[in-house]
């Protein structure tokens, strides 16, 4: 049989299509080498793929890679910044996250944090058009708009004296719900109850602040008003305030105690905060109780005192605070004020919400991720000194060692000597390292590792006011630095801060390596 000479070219056309595909992705590799390599092309695909392992939690080796590489110093490209609509994240107070959760006792309105691994690591963005905030104590009327474009309050609060859009700012009257004319006449009033002048009261709690108005305006007083309120409906409120110099904090009442040791405060305030004081059996009405120091003043303005269709909430109230034994100063409208006893509160072996005091495995300033107990904190479960009346009058309770820091071992004189520490420190910071400590610019400072409030101590003549953080795994000596009349919370430095970005000046550390460790260990967390 003959044989038939085909074109050398269809010989084997299967060998030829290979050959063509493996000469095409070459080439083509090539070609890309080049873009990448003498292209802007090839950075921007670079610093895309940096934000997406920035970004993305899908792998956690990747991400612990990039983790270790910056905790190394070995990351020498910048951080990238975070999509722009996260100008307001905070990670512990996600909305969208917690909305997931259950609405018993406020439960998806308090701090919830994601795993760190499912933390994007992207830096917080300004909000276009951001300026440098307006300084202190100017920026207690007027802040700029463009640092906080949230018109929600401003819009619907208005009329009630919160803020105003005023040009490139929002002004501030110092108005509030139920002090639409300014806080100044309504802390007058209280005035007439409550010695509010001559340094008996100090430190003060605002539940539901608003844009705390009235915190702002006890400065004046000498009065140190920690103002808190959750992330809400009306957005930012605790922002703005943040934003005005006054302090603030994000928080909810809710499953758990407040962050705050055992008799911190000596004037407890709420405005229209629509806290359930008497549901759960009064829990709310006991962890208030618990925070607020023997012989101090607990004010309620607005439902249910006195409120239409709300008798039975009202009496129900009363009958709380006659079961604890509180003093009923006055009630002046829709405002009611009490005093506590100074001793312990007396409960009758019957009471209608069944209080019972708490026993005496109970310590009462451990707060820290802490459910809230229904039972009441005695006088003396907590050694020391403290009542209003019995404590010294601000300033002086600033420099006498309190008795609770005996909470250490030869408390007294490390109290002693960490004063003088940080006087002598302070000064260094502002006359060597030339910080701007005591200038203009700085005004919210956090101290991470506040110890015995030394260092805010040290800072009482600036116009500053700070956030004192006692770690949690650390000595519980906050109850210290509210017996000198400073402020502060409980957290734990693994995990993010319940506030909004930007909000702080200054941030001070101390000793930060034992943020890290495993108390009486030398390994890291």
């Amino acid at each position: 049989m003959g044989h038939l000479n085909l074109p050398a070219s269809k010989r084997n056309p299967r060998q030829w299509k290979l050959l063509d595909i493996i000469t095409a992705i070459f080439f083509g590799l090539v070609l890309l080498f080049f873009l990448l390599v003498f292209t802007p092309l090839g950075d921007s695909m670079a610093a895309s793929g940096r934000q997406a392992l920035l970004l993305s939690t899908s792998d956690p080796r990747q991400r612990h890679r990039l983790v270790s590489l910056v905790e190394l110093g070995h990351h020498h490209k910048p951080i990238e910044a975070c999509p722009a609509n996260s100008v307001d994240h905070m990670p512990c107070e996600d909305p969208r996250r917690n909305s997931q959760l259950s609405r018993e006792m406020n439960l998806y309105r308090e701090r919830h944090c994601p795993l760190p691994d499912e933390m994007p690591l992207c830096l917080i963005p300004p909000p276009p058009g951001y300026k440098i905030p307006v300084q202190w104590p100017e920026s207690l009327h007027k802040i700029w708009h463009s640092n906080m474009p949230h018109n929600k309050i401003a819009d619907r609060k208005g009329h009630q004296g919160w803020m105003k859009e005023q040009g490139p700012h929002f002004i501030f009257p110092g108005g509030g719900t139920m002090f639409p004319d300014g806080a100044a006449p309504y802390i007058e009033k209280l005035g007439q109850y409550i010695p509010l002048t001559g340094g008996t009261l100090r430190t003060a709690l605002d539940m539901g602040c608003g844009v705390a108005s009235f915190g702002g305006s006890l400065l004046s007083e000498g009065i140190l008003a920690l103002s808190f309120a959750p992330r809400d409906s009306h957005k930012a409120q605790i922002q703005f305030a943040l934003e005005r110099g006054i302090p603030a904090f994000v928080l909810m009442l809710g499953t758990r105690r407040l962050p705050f040791p055992a008799f911190a405060f000596d004037f407890i305030h709420c405005s229209r905060c629509l806290i359930p004081f008497t549901a759960y059996n009064a829990t709310y009405f006991i962890e208030v109780d618990r925070l607020l120091r023997p012989g101090g003043y607990l004010v309620i303005s607005g439902p249910p005192v006195q409120w239409p269709k709300q008798d039975k909430e009202w009496a129900d109230l009363q009958a709380v605070a006659r079961a604890l034994c509180y003093e009923l100063i006055a009630v002046d409208g829709n405002t009611v004020i009490w005093k506590k006893p100074d001793g312990d509160s007396c409960l009758p072996n019957q009471n209608e919400f069944g209080l019972e005091s708490c026993d005496e495995s109970n310590d009462p300033s451990n707060a820290w991720y802490f459910k809230l107990r229904r039972c009441v904190t005695s006088t003396s479960s907590v050694n020391g000194e403290y009542p209003v009346g019995i404590i010294p009058k601000w300033p002086d309770r600033l420099t006498r060692a309190p008795s609770r820091a005996l909470v250490m071992k030869n408390g007294i004189d490390l109290f002693r000597a960490d004063t003088r520490r940080w006087t002598r420190r302070v000064a260094y910071y502002k006359n060597t390292l030339n910080l701007k400590l005591g200038s203009p610019a700085v005004r919210n400072v956090m101290d991470m590792n506040a110890f015995f409030g030394g260092f805010a101590a040290a800072l009482v003549s600036d116009p500053v006011w700070v956030m004192n953080v006692v770690p949690a795994r650390k000595p519980l000596t906050l109850g210290v630095i509210y017996d000198r009349g400073l402020i502060g919370v409980y957290h734990d430095w693994c995990e993010p801060f319940s506030t909004y970005p930007r909000t702080y000046d200054f941030i001070h550390v101390a000793g930060i390596e034992s943020l890290i460790k495993l108390p009486g260990s030398s390994k890291s967390r």
